[in-house]
C-alpha cells in the first residue's frame, strides 16, 4: 500500500506540472487554432531565467522566481507579436511553420547564450527538505507543485469566467470574426492569452527545475510534446480537459514505471501510446466537442 501511495504522490506532482504547460497550449489553440510549438521553450526559459536571477543577484529565491516568471511572460508576448501576429491573416500552415521555426530559434539561442552543458539548479533549501509519513517519503516540492497548480488554476478560472477580459477571450474562442465586429481588441486579447500561457509555463519550468534540478537548453522539448499530448487527450481548446489530460499522463507515466520498472527506458513512449488510443477511441479528446473547421 505504501508503494502505491508513494507513486500516487509522484504521479500527482508530475501530472500537475504537465497540466500547467498543457493549459498554455489549449488556451492559444482555443483562440487562434494554433499549436504554439515554442511553448516548451518558454518553459525552458523560465527555468533558466530563475537560475540566473538567483545566482547573479542577492534576491531571495521567491523574488527571483517572481521576476523570472514575469519576464518570461513578457517574452511570450514578444514571441506572439514577432512570430505569429504578422502572419495572422495568412494560411494557417504559414503560422504553423513559424511556430516550429520559433521553437528551433529559441532552442539554439539558448545553446548559444547558456551553453550546451547541463547546469545544476540551486533548489531552495526549504523546498528540498524531505518528509516521511509512515513508509512514504517525499520532498516539500512534491507537495508545493500541486498546491501551486491548484491556486493558479483557480485564479485562471476566475479570470476567464468572471472578468471582462475572460469574457472577451471566450468570445474570441467562439467566433473570431464576430468578436472583431463587436469591437473587441483582438490584438490585446491574444497578447493577454500568450501572457497567461507563458506565465504558467514559466512557473511550470521553475517547479520542474526544483523537482529535477538540472538545466539543459533542450529541457523543454519532451515536456512540451507531452503537454501537447495532454491537451489533445483532454480535448484541445478545453482548459478542464488540459488539466485532466495532464493528470492522466503524469499518473500513467509514474504508475507504469513504478509497477513495471523494466519499462523505465520507454517511459516517454507511453504518452504517444495513450495519444494513439485516445485518437482511435475518441478523436476529439475526453472533453472536446465536434465542430467544423473554418477555412
Amino acid at each position: 500500500m505504501s508503494f502505491f501511495i508513494q507513486n500516487l504522490v509522484n504521479g500527482i506532482s508530475l501530472g500537475s506540472l504537465y497540466a500547467l504547460l498543457a493549459i498554455g497550449y489549449t488556451m492559444v489553440y482555443g483562440i487562434l487554432r494554433l499549436i504554439n510549438f515554442a511553448h516548451g521553450d518558454i518553459f525552458m526559459l523560465g527555468a533558466y531565467l530563475s537560475f540566473y536571477v538567483m545566482t547573479l543577484t542577492s534576491l531571495p529565491w521567491w523574488a527571483a522566481f517572481l521576476i523570472a516568471t514575469i519576464f518570461t511572460g513578457l517574452l511570450g508576448i514578444v514571441l506572439e507579436r514577432t512570430a505569429y501576429a504578422p502572419l495572422r491573416q495568412e494560411a494557417r500552415i504559414n503560422v504553423l511553420i513559424s511556430a516550429i521555426g520559433a521553437s528551433f530559434l529559441l532552442e539554439n539561442l539558448a545553446i548559444l547564450v547558456f551553453g550546451g552543458r547541463p547546469q545544476p539548479f540551486p533548489v531552495p533549501e526549504v523546498l528540498d527538505r524531505s518528509i516521511k509519513v509512515g513508509q512514504v517519503s517525499f520532498n516539500i516540492i512534491q507537495v508545493v507543485i500541486p498546491v501551486v497548480t491548484a491556486i493558479l488554476l483557480l485564479v485562471l478560472h476566475f479570470v476567464v469566467n468572471k472578468t471582462k477580459t475572460g469574457m472577451a477571450m471566450r468570445a474570441l474562442a467562439t467566433d473570431y470574426e464576430a468578436s472583431d465586429l463587436m469591437g473587441i481588441n483582438i490584438n490585446l486579447i491574444i497578447s493577454v492569452t500568450f501572457l497567461i500561457g507563458s506565465l504558467l509555463a514559466a512557473v511550470g519550468g521553475i517547479l520542474y527545475a526544483c523537482r529535477y534540478p538540472q538545466l539543459l537548453p533542450l529541457m523543454g522539448m519532451m515536456p512540451g510534446i507531452k503537454c501537447f499530448i495532454a491537451a489533445v487527450i483532454g480535448g484541445i481548446g478545453n482548459m478542464t480537459g488540459a488539466v485532466v489530460g495532464g493528470m492522466i499522463l503524469g499518473m500513467a507515466e509514474i504508475m507504469i514505471v513504478g509497477f513495471l520498472p523494466s519499462l523505465n527506458d520507454y517511459r516517454d513512449g507511453f504518452a504517444f501510446i495513450i495519444l494513439i488510443l485516445i485518437l482511435i477511441i475518441k478523436p476529439t479528446g475526453l472533453f472536446g466537442s465536434t465542430a467544423k473547421e473554418k477555412v
